[in-house]
Parts: structure tokens; sequence; C-alpha cells
């Protein structure tokens, strides 16, 4: 009976063929290794009589020879093992004697080999969770008790599965999955001869009815051109058309090659010879994430190597410890912020690449609510119609739409409610009913049931089951871990982002060797250098579930540059700006509270004015008796008590307004909506009622002193010419209040701003210290609004005279000086500056879009 030697990191192991080894963690053990993807009791080493043979012993990473896992095999000089994992798991190498008389391995079929991961209860017995951390994590075993090194009772008695062959989207999804626009049947033939036009739409007058709301009723037309070529002319639609997902020109055309792809809608056509094949989309497509990898600046991997496919009409939940990448996992697979490296496929298509034509079948759900709660639930679905559907869609076509999503949802009771009246389950099923009008068919959910009760948690997701059921796939990211039975496959990721599990969630908590969930994420906390992922790769359920997941090569087309590419909007700018303004007078209008304090705080803001010297006018003292004016002190103390009321009341009105609905127009944004249109929405609604504002201040406070009877610009008007630099110092206020909310991440954060830009504005407004000859403090004042405010309402006043320099009577404030070009000056420099903050927010609105969509 020949000898065998065992070699591993220099240290070297001769067997006698009397007896067998034991390999593994355990240290009383005949082969011991210190590494934790290795088993308590890993697998042994003895002589059948005929061989060397090893055998594992249901270690939960696995025994590997060649990069195929086996549970017995012989071996002999020159194989080679790995232990844990296929690739660098630690390496046992056998070496013979000179009576050696095997030279190579030849592995043997695993005998009794199922086609199904192993069930919990392997043998009758559960595996426990390691007590007093005592043990490597995920050994489903008890830990030695009172300082004995005991071996397991591992009462796993079966052999390992053999990795079954996958025969479709259903055996994980990926695998062997047809291409859309391959093996896939298409839905509809169309006979397409030359010299014919084939007109699609959504009218019944077209050759091709495609009725989808997406569709604009006369969308596209086919033609075929003389010479026997084919082409697409865009007739103007509002969604686009799509060729291998890139937009062509609105009203443009493109001709097609024998596997170009034209897409308009949920549907997508292929000319093969002379017939016009049609897919549509109804939801049956795959879905998979290959390698994803996300780093930060530093060099920081977030998302490291992050694969797996989604089976179709299926719900996949995605669970992970604080710090695991789950938010950034879900802006890789959404498009909002791609991955670095690696792809999404969105049924073999490049979501990045195509994601003009592909984010309209596509729903998220933030975690927080994408709709305005002061609006009820009818209206603020029917606003969202509005902006996602083309702009030829009629008002009864889209209550129908909404209806239907009512009904579906069983929210059809609540259409009348306001949103804040709502529960939370509620709420989250209105911003399901949004993304719904769209029949996306992946809709993908951030947190859905944070914050909520147990109750509310199933309610919700018993809901996602369903929309599964319907025919859609629906990827939720939660923190909850009480309804994961009802999901078809499960992703947990391990701190660091890199994926420790995907597969079947009744097989999870086995697959980690642990009874609760809580004791798994203990488990992450307490062996965040672990590698959670090396054991994932290493383990059967990777090579049944995840494996094949490049098996299928993505759709090969020819995409134009990055550059090209921009997503056509569904309505006009017009349109959507006249919508925005409706939807955001809707929103203030509903809140009568907020409409009384916007009339009431100017009113209280000029009636405040008149508390200093309320006798005292705004004109210039009678001179003394050498001939000098006696300067008035209460022009210069009231205008200050005005400009910094106009000032507060017009950045205050816009301050929050963007950081609060920054999710809403984070959706929106990726849904087609115009940025101009968003911002000229906000300055038009904000600027008329911050100019109203204006006109209660500058009216109380200046009519009810005595002013000059004839302005240097408006003659007989001084009282609008006075106002009028109050009402434009409240409008650029606002500008420099929405340059604010663009910035700051949270609403908690505009108060203190807020505070800090009032204070700024009283410093430079003129009336404190002399601002003119100051060399640099002077310059820096011509960036405050206030201080050209001032200036023009001084000009008029004639504040030269009615407040001279007491310092130097002689010196003078060009800006105050009166004559009609200072007021114009004065009052451009207010316009340039609010025009300048409207710049400043579009670029800063820009980095809360779709990175996509940005490049």
């Amino acid at each position: 009976m020949p000898e065998l030697v065992l070699e591993l990191n220099g240290r070297t192991w001769t067997l006698d063929p009397s007896r067998p080894y034991a390999i593994g963690r355990d240290p009383q053990g005949d082969i011991v290794l210190d590494d934790a993807r290795v088993s308590w009791r890993h697998a042994t080493v003895s002589w059948s009589g005929r061989s060397w043979v090893i055998e594992d012993h249901g270690s939960t990473n696995g025994t590997f020879v060649q990069g195929q896992r086996i549970h017995q095999m012989e071996i002999g000089p020159g194989a080679a093992v790995h232990l844990g994992n296929a690739t660098d798991g630690p390496r046992v190498t056998a070496q013979g004697t000179a009576a050696a008389s095997v030279a190579a391995p030849q592995q043997q079929a695993p005998q009794h080999q199922q086609a199904a991961p192993p069930q919990q209860g392997w043998a009758g017995q559960q595996p426990q969770a390691p007590q007093h951390g005592q043990q490597a994590p995920g050994q489903g075993h008890q830990a030695p008790q009172h300082g004995q090194q005991q071996p397991p009772q591992q009462g796993w008695q079966q052999q390992a599965p053999q990795v079954p062959h996958q025969q479709g989207p259903g055996a994980g999804g990926v695998a062997g999955a047809p291409p859309v626009y391959g093996d896939r049947s298409p839905t509809t033939f169309h006979q397409f001869s030359l010299g014919r036009v084939m007109r699609i739409g959504r009218a019944l007058e077209n050759e091709l009815v495609v009725s989808d709301l997406q569709v604009s009723r006369h969308h596209a037309e086919f033609h075929a051109t003389p010479d026997g070529r084919f082409e697409i002319r865009d007739l103007g639609s509002h969604n686009g058309t799509y060729v291998n997902g890139m937009p062509i020109a609105k009203g443009g055309s493109a001709l097609l090659g024998p596997n170009d792809i034209v897409g308009v809608g949920h549907s997508t056509f292929r000319l093969v010879g002379d017939r016009l094949e049609e897919f549509v989309d109804t939801g049956e497509v795959s879905f998979s994430a290959r390698h994803l990898t996300v780093t930060v600046d530093g060099g920081k991997q977030i998302l490291k190597d992050v694969s797996f496919g989604v089976p179709e009409k299926s719900l996949v939940a995605v669970i992970g410890p604080s710090g695991s990448g789950k938010s950034t996992l879900l802006k890789a697979l959404t498009g909002y912020r791609p991955a670095d490296q690696g792809d999404v496929l969105y049924d073999n298509r490049n979501l990045y690449k195509q994601f003009a034509e592909l984010r309209q079948r596509i729903g998220l759900v933030p975690q927080d609510d994408i709709l305005h709660k002061e609006l009820t639930v009818k209206k603020a679905l029917k606003y969202a119609a509005k902006l996602r559907f083309p702009a030829d869609t009629s008002e009864q076509e889209r209550e129908q739409r909404i209806g239907e999503v009512l009904g579906e949802l069983k929210l059809d009771i609540h259409k009348e409610k306001r949103v804040t009246s709502l529960s939370g389950g509620q709420r989250k099923r209105v911003s399901v009913a949004l993304e719904l009008l769209t029949k996306p068919s992946l809709i993908f959910l951030d947190e859905p049931t944070s914050g909520l009760d147990p109750g509310m948690d199933r309610d919700v997701m018993q809901l996602l089951r369903g929309l599964a059921d319907d025919g859609r796939t629906v990827l939720v990211v939660t923190h909850s871990v009480a309804e994961l039975a009802i999901c078809d496959k499960l992703l947990v990721m391990a701190p660091g982002g890199s994926v420790a599990y995907f597969g079947p969630p009744e097989e999870a908590l086995n697959f980690f060797g642990y009874s609760t969930w809580a004791d798994v994420f203990s488990a992450f906390e307490n062996y965040r250098d672990y590698d959670w992922a090396g054991r994932w790769k290493g383990s059967q359920h990777y090579q049944m579930y995840a494996a094949d997941i490049d098996a299928v090569a993505a759709q090969s087309m020819q995409v134009p540059p990055a550059q090209a590419v921009r997503p056509p909007k569904p309505q006009g700018w017009g349109s959507q700006l006249f919508t925005l303004i409706r939807r955001y007078v809707s929103v203030i209008a509903s809140d009568k509270g907020f409409m009384a304090l916007m009339l009431i705080l100017p009113a209280v803001l000029g009636v405040v004015s008149m508390l200093i010297d309320p006798d005292q006018g705004l004109t210039a003292n009678a001179p003394r008796a050498d001939g000098t004016l006696v300067p008035n002190g209460t022009a210069p103390t009231v205008l200050l008590i005005l400009a910094v009321g106009a000032c507060f009341s017009g950045a205050a009105n816009s301050v929050r307004e963007l950081i609060k609905e920054r999710v809403i127009y984070e959706r929106e944004r990726a849904t087609g909506l115009s940025r101009s249109a968003y911002l000229m929405s906000k300055v038009i609604v904000l600027g008329v009622i911050t100019v109203v504002q204006g006109a209660i201040i500058g009216g109380i406070g200046f009519s009810l002193r005595t002013i000059p009877e004839e302005g240097i610009v408006l003659g007989g008007l001084s009282l609008l010419e006075l106002s009028l630099p109050i009402m434009a110092l409240g409008f650029a206020s606002m500008m420099f209040g929405l340059v604010i909310s663009s910035l700051v991440k949270t609403a908690e954060k505009t108060m203190p701003l807020l505070v800090m830009f009032a204070i700024v504005q009283v410093v430079f407004t003129g009336c404190l210290f002399t601002l003119n000859g100051s060399v640099g403090v002077n310059e820096f004042s011509y960036l405050m609004p206030s201080r050209w405010a001032v200036a023009a309402a001084g000009a008029t006043l004639d504040f030269n005279r009615v407040n001279p320099n007491t310092d130097d009577p002689t010196s003078t404030d060009p800006l105050w000086d009166h004559d009609a070009s200072a007021w114009l000056m004065d009052m451009g420099a207010l316009l340039v500056l609010g025009a300048l903050c409207g710049v400043l927010v579009a670029r800063f609105l820009r980095r809360h879009e779709p990175e996509v969509m940005r490049k």
C-alpha cells in the first residue's frame, strides 16, 4: 500500500494507508487549516484498498478539483484540491512516493446526485448559530462547551447536489433565456411589400395600430425606398422613435439594416425580408446585472463585482446591513448612477447605452413619496399622467388609465382624499400607482416599508407580490425580513458592497448556518473582513443560481456616441410649463393657512416700519441757518426695515421649494421632464407671490409717509417708483433662496442659511455705514441685492441730500444720484443678479438628474 504526501504552503504531511486523515479547522484534526472558508471538519483522505480517495463531509463552501465541486474522487500524485473556493481557496497538492501507483486524478461522478439545493433540516437537524463568538461565521454546529474541542454535529448525510442545466429564464432568469429579438417568437407579423407605406400610431386609421398611451396618435411610418431598402420616419412623435435604442431626430428618418430594431413605446419591430415582426413588451423580460463595480473618489469600491439574474415576472428582495451598497446598487440598476464597470441588461439589451428608450419601461419608487401630499390622490395622478403621456393624449384616455390603476391597487375609494390624510401603506400604494400609469415591465422600490408597522409591512409586500403575479418583475430593497418568504429570490449584500447570497429565500438561513436574520447581520458586523463574496462564489448555490450569468451574450448593436443621445420629452416645453404651473398653484392653494401667512407677513413688515417716527417723512428736512440740510435719519432706517422685510419674505418663499421636491424632480426628470420648464414654473409662481408681497410692503411703508411728489422716472407715480425696487428686491432674494435650496442636502440646513442671508443683506444696504469709498467692501456689496434696491429707492428720495455723509458732506454715492440713469442702473443690476441666480440653479439641478441623461 503506497504512502501519499500532501503539501500546503510549504508544509507536508505523509499519509499512512492504514487510517483516514481528517482535514479542517478542528485543532484535533490531522491536517489543520486556519482559513474561515474551510469547515470545521471539511473532508477526509483515506486509502480505499485500490487508490487514495478524498471525500467532502458536507462542507459549507465545498471541495474543488479543476474548478468542479466534488463529493468524492480518487487522487494521486499531481492532483490539486482547492478547499472552500474553486480559485483562491487553500490548495492541497498530492505527491507520490516511489511505490505510488496512481499518477493522475480521475474524477468520479458524485453518487446519489440531486438536482435541488439542500433544504433546511438536512437529516432532521437544524444548523445552530455560533455562540459567544467562538467560531467563524457560517458554521452550522454548536460551539465546543467547557473549553473542550468537539467536532460539530453535521447532520448533512446526503451527497452534494450536481448543478442542474438551466433551461430558460425560469432557472435563474438569465441562463438560456432567448434574446427578445432572437429566438423569442414575435407577438404579431405584418406583411410589408415594396412601395408600401406602413404607418404606426395609436389612432385607428394607422395601418399598424399600437394601443399604448406612450405612443403618439401618428407616431412613425415605415417606407420602402426605390432601391429596395427600408427606412423609418418619425412623424413628430412625443416620446420618440428609436433605432437600436437610440432616438432619431423628431420628424427625421433612418435607414434600416437587416439586424436593426425599431422601438415605439412598449413595442419593437424588426424587418425580416418583406415581413415586419412586432414584439410587444408585456413584462416577460429577463433582467440581469453583470460584474457591477462602483468606485468613488480615493479608489474605494462601494460595489464589488455584483452579478445576478432576475427571473421574469418575479419578486426579488435585496437586504443587507448598512454600508453594504444597497442604495448604490439600486442607482446602478436603474441608470441613475451607472456602475463604473459592468453592465445592466434589460432583456439582453444594455440599459446604459439604450437608456433613452428603456427608461419608459422601468418604474422607480424611491423611499420618499414621489407626489405632492397636499393634492388629492386623483389630482396627483392627473398631473403625473399629463406630464408623462404624449401631448396628443386626450383627457378621457388619461382618466381611463388613472381609473384602471386606482382599481388595480384598490385606491378608488380613496381617490378624493388628500395624500397627506392617507396611512403610510396607502401613500406607498399611491406612489406605486403613479409608476404604473405607463405600464412598466420592471419596477424598483427603495425601502417601501420603512416606518410602517408590521401589518402595513405585510400589506405592502403582498401588494408587490400581486404586481409580480400580474406580469411584472419587481425588485425591492428593504430592511424588513418578516415577509421574505413571499419573494421568489433573495439577494443578500455583504459589508463592502459584495454579494453574500442569491437564491431562494427559504434556503438563505441554512446557507449562512444561522437560525435568524439577526444572527446573520451580527455575523456581518463581527466578521467585516471575512470573504463573504468568496464564500458565496465557492458554494453550490452559486453554481445553481448565478454561475451561468455570463452564458447569454448581450445583444450586439451599433450604438451612436453617448453625446448624440438627447431623450425626447413627452410634452412640449410650453405644455410642460403650463402643467407645472397649474400643479404648483394647486399645491399652494390647497394650504389655506400658508396662503394667509403669505399675505399677513408682508403686511406686518410694512406696519412695523410705521412705528419708527410715524410723523417723520422721507424727504429732506428744512435747511439750517448756514444753508446746509438737516440729515433725515428716519429715511434710511425706514428703508432698511422695508428692504430687510423684502429680502426675508422673498428668500423664505423659495428656500425650501427645491429641496422638498428633490425626489419628485429626480423621478420626473428621468421620465422626460424639462429642467428649464420646471425651474421657470417655480420662478413664475414664486415671482408673482413675491412681487405681490413686495407691493404690500412698499405700499404700506411708503404711502403713509411724506414722499416726493414727482419721481425721477415715472413722474407723478412716485409711490410706484419707490415700491418697484422693494418688489424687485423680493424677486432677487427669492432667486437667491432657490440657489440655497438647490445646494443643500436636507431641508433643516435651509433655515440657518436663510438667517445668514438676511443678516448679510442688512449689513450691505448702505444704511448702517457708508459703503462708497470703502475699497473692497463697496465692490463686494455689488453682489448683494439689498445694495441695489436701497440705492434705487435712495435715488428717487435723493439720499445724497436727505442723508448726506456726515463725515464728508461733499462725498456722494453715485448709486444714489437723483437722476433716471442711476435708478435704471440700480434696477437693471437687480434683474441681472436674479438672472445669474437662475443660471446657477439650473446648473445645480443637473446634479440631481440620472447620470446617463447628464452625459
